[in-house]
């Protein structure tokens, strides 16, 4: 028997997540490169994330370097925009940040994620070099996931909805209008820890 999906938000109905989506203005824009194994993930945190935020857009693939959308996209925001990853040179998010071209927070108009395991996460560093010439930023270290639902040895790992709204709320400077995204996540959480057989 196949499964019945919901045509909003493309998921089996059994895990559909329209109720849980909640509509945030977010000021910076925001592009998830997200790796083509997580697409179907029902697990995976960036369906929520997209159809919460009023300004994001995801883009699926490994190598991005003739994506002309992606490319348009560093085009339109240049010095601009960061890249949330923990690369070598990455500096903490804070009032201070200087990299790269971009001279403050306030100068911030764009960020970018990679959605997919941290394996898939490098691979996709790795094979788009534009990736590695832009700014790139991380969270502080006190910032603590409440990911429940897929393990990780990686210490500090966050989902990239919660990675995408400490980053948003850092450089907005607007930390309470993420709570209820936050919340709407934990939701998440409940909802699929529910579907596991009770040990």
């Amino acid at each position: 028997m196949s499964r019945s999906y919901c045509s909003l938000c493309k998921r089996p109905e059994v895990s559909c997540i329209c109720h849980l989506i909640y509509p945030t203005n977010n000021q910076i824009h925001v592009v998830v490169l997200q790796h083509p194994r997580e697409v179907k993930q029902t697990k995976g945190t960036v369906a929520l994330l997209s159809q919460s935020l009023h300004s994001c857009e995801v883009f699926v693939g490994e190598d991005f370097s003739e994506r002309q959308d992606f490319l348009n996209v560093i085009k339109k925001y240049h010095n601009k925009v960061i890249l949330l990853y923990p690369s070598e040179n990455a500096q903490v998010i804070s009032d201070d940040f200087n990299q790269n071209g971009v001279k403050s927070l306030a100068d911030i108009e764009c960020i970018i994620l990679l959605d997919g395991t941290w394996k898939k996460a490098y691979r996709l560093f790795m094979v788009n070099p534009i990736l590695q010439e832009i700014a790139h930023g991380i969270l502080p270290s006190d910032i603590i996931g409440n990911y429940q639902i897929r393990k990780t040895k990686k210490q500090g790992a966050l989902s990239t909805l919660e990675a995408c709204c400490y980053g948003l709320s850092l450089i907005e400077s607007q930390p309470q209008k993420y709570i209820a995204l936050l919340e709407k996540f934990q939701q998440f959480n409940q909802m699929h820890l529910a579907f596991k057989p009770q040990e």
